[in-house]
């Protein structure tokens, strides 16, 4: 009996040593497991925030009339902020995505940080930042190489950090990496590495996407300001109509989104896709991409509108041809041919963009927060605004590549005078001879004769 008894004993002690090696972090062992990703007590929520003086006037409305006179007011406030930075012009515009970037990734890593509990471990919030700051160095640094090769040449400096840039780049992420590993800890294994995934995907979603709206910028602020203005006038309208007509839910992620609301916000973007396009066609300022000078030395926009926004004449098919001769119409229209190209864009904000937001709310459902912060009030976190745009300036960029974009020969110009002066000589002795044998360029001689 006693050696029966013995062995039970050992037999509970190997049992309870193996269920308690399934906890992977001490905190979760004093840890209501039915609370245990419940976030709502541990974010703020700024949905139903709102200053002081506000629920003074508001005192006595129903709360569905205050939160609609709170996100009213703080949209218009936004809106006016946004033209500010587009009058500050292309380094205003940069500087505020790349702030709304860094608050965008912290109200992530503070969401991770409070889903995986990790108290005792101050490397992962120093990991993450780290690895935010090398992502920007690499992807604004391909940026940087790309538009302004000829400034950063005159310097030796700058010269050796843009040659061996990839490298640079890759040896820090390196040391991020190597980092991690020596920063794990015996039963926060899977914590840590859930936290180290978290972190790679905030930045995929955050560094590249604000990278691509850079690179949308430099291409002409038409490309940036039509877009983020069709997805805030989506999601206005979309408000509205489902505030006032919405009967019918749209999809269970977001109980309050209507097909009501959906439909007339996809209308009342197309038609206001077409109205900025066709103002803004009109001002150099927004159409020109930005470029270096080198005769200035400085960013310049300045251009001659090419055929995208010059008015062009379209005629109109036969079967609205006769109905407008009717009312005294002629049969052709003139449009800038990129207001063509904003029909697309705003199909895409009204119809695809939309999903950014419920994928947004459907990871908010996940943990059970309201909002990704209390930023700005009415609205959320600052996230809770821009996760529909970071999905458009994907689409923008791709879109532009695909079907805008052409060789620049001021880019290739860039691109030869990045060269050292025997490789520019034996190119220019190549390029030469493929004239001549094409017939293109007349020999000297001949020309002499």
């Amino acid at each position: 009996m006693a050696e029966l008894r013995k062995r039970h004993e050992t037999e509970d002690k190997r049992i309870e040593s193996a269920e308690s090696d399934h906890i992977d972090s001490e905190d979760d062992k004093h840890l209501d497991p039915k609370i245990s990703t419940n976030l709502s007590d541990t974010i703020p929520s700024g949905t139903n925030k709102a200053p002081l003086i506000l629920e003074l006037l508001m005192k006595g409305l129903p709360d569905r009339w205050k939160n609609w006179f709170v996100r009213g007011i703080f949209t218009i406030l936004m809106i006016f902020f946004f033209g500010i930075v587009i009058y500050g012009g292309p380094l205003a515009l940069m500087i505020t995505t790349l702030i709304v970037q860094v608050k965008c990734f912290a109200e992530i890593i503070n969401i991770g940080h409070a889903v995986y509990r990790i108290h005792g471990l101050p490397w992962f919030r120093s990991l993450s930042w780290y690895f935010l700051v090398t992502s920007n160095y690499f992807f604004y640094g391909e940026s940087l190489m790309d538009y302004f090769a000829l400034a950063i040449n005159r310097t030796d400096f700058l010269r050796f950090l843009t040659t061996y840039h990839r490298f640079i780049s890759f040896s820090l992420y390196c040391g991020g990496f190597v980092w991690f590993v020596l920063s794990l800890v015996k039963k926060y294994y899977i914590k840590q590495f859930s936290l180290f995934a978290w972190t790679h995907v905030a930045l995929l979603i955050v560094v590249l996407q604000s990278y691509l709206i850079i690179k949308n910028i430099f291409e002409g602020l038409i490309w940036f300001i039509v877009p983020v203005s069709m997805i805030i006038c989506n999601d206005i309208m979309a408000y509205v109509f489902g505030f006032f007509f919405g009967k019918t839910p749209l999809i269970k992620l977001s109980p309050k989104k209507t097909w009501e609301g959906f439909i007339g916000g996809g209308v009342s973007t197309v038609v206001f896709g077409f109205l900025i396009s066709h103002i803004l066609c009109k001002y150099p300022y927004f159409v020109c991409p930005i470029q270096w000078s080198d005769n200035e030395g400085r960013m310049t926009m300045e251009c001659t509108p090419g055929p995208l926004f010059t008015l062009t004449e379209y005629e109109v098919p036969t079967f609205l041809s006769g109905v407008l001769k009717l009312f005294g119409f002629s049969n052709s229209i003139y449009l800038y041919p990129f207001v063509l190209h904003s029909l697309p864009l705003s199909i895409f904000s009204s119809v695809i963009g939309p999903f950014g937001g419920f994928f947004a709310s459907g990871f908010k459902r996940a943990f059970k927060i309201k909002d990704f912060g209390d930023v700005i009030p009415g609205h959320g976190g600052i996230m809770d605004r821009f996760d529909c745009q970071f999905l458009m300036a994907t689409f923008v960029n791709v879109y532009f590549t695909s079907f805008i974009q052409h060789d620049s020969p001021h880019k290739l110009m860039h691109q030869i005078l990045y060269l050292k002066p025997e490789q520019q000589l034996l190119l220019y002795q190549m390029l030469k001879e493929t004239l001549q044998d094409r017939n293109v360029l007349q020999p000297i001689e001949d020309i002499v004769v």
